[in-house]
């Protein structure tokens, strides 16, 4: 890609999204952005709608649990100019905890703790050399309190959270910024629209996490003074009971 600063996007779906949200900031702020989901007719909607300052806004499918695709999104970037990655994968299922099988626990370890584990090993080894850089994860309630019917999720969410600790404490040292974002609430954007209407509904003015005001504290943990890193935050609408 050209430009010298890149941030990548690891979870990009609808435009009305958490991850196309970021994209279109980390735009705005100077940045070339590369997008990575597993639909390419998404993506190409978010890219169509996103850019800023003249950079370029570039898709990428990939399946963040498979080795070979997170290898290649990687090999993908021009060395020396990754400057910020966020991984923002994980779907979320309502299932009673004896009525999770085999397959839906596996799936949501998958997708949360092996995909960003891999996404981050391969962030860090390009950010190393140049001995800066941002890796953030999107967690959720769930990645510190784990109740029914949201058992399988809750032990993704937990072993993603660690996996960001781990990384965090190896290599912010050595200059990396490791972040992980509790999004304690409901997100207004496509999701919460198509799935529980009748709640966002309830929940009012004010009473939903806004997507730009989301990606405006990722941009703040990325251009925080190395002085005072903040590891872990947790984000809520000021109505939320906690």
């Amino acid at each position: 890609m050209a430009g010298n600063r890149t941030a990548v996007v690891v979870g990009v779906g609808a435009s009305d999204g958490l991850g196309a949200a970021l994209a279109r900031r980390f735009a705005h702020e100077g940045l070339d952005v590369v997008i990575v989901g597993r639909s390419e007719d998404r993506l190409r909607a978010v890219a169509a709608n996103t850019g800023g300052r003249g950079r370029r806004v570039r898709p990428f499918v990939a399946d963040a649990t498979k080795e070979g695709d997170v290898t290649a999104l990687f090999s993908s970037i021009r060395p020396g100019s990754l400057e910020l990655v966020v991984y923002n994968v994980g779907s979320n299922a309502m299932v009673p905890s004896l009525d999770i099988s085999k397959a839906l626990f596996s799936r949501m370890w998958r997708q949360n703790a092996l995909g960003g584990f891999l996404v981050g090993r391969e962030a860090i080894r390009s950010m190393l050399p140049r001995g800066s850089g941002t890796l953030l994860y999107t967690g959720a309630t769930a990645s510190v309190r784990a109740r029914p019917p949201f058992l399988a999720f809750a032990s993704a969410k937990a072993a993603l959270r660690a996996v960001a600790q781990g990384y965090a404490r190896e290599f912010g040292p050595q200059g990396i910024h490791v972040a992980h974002v509790v999004i304690d609430g409901v997100i207004r954007g496509d999701y919460a629209q198509s799935n529980f209407p009748d709640f966002v509904a309830a929940k009012g003015d004010d009473g939903l996490l806004e997507l730009d005001d989301i990606a405006q504290t990722y941009w703040t943990l990325h251009t925080q003074p190395r002085s005072a890193w903040t590891h872990e935050l947790d984000l809520r609408p000021f109505k939320e009971d906690f």
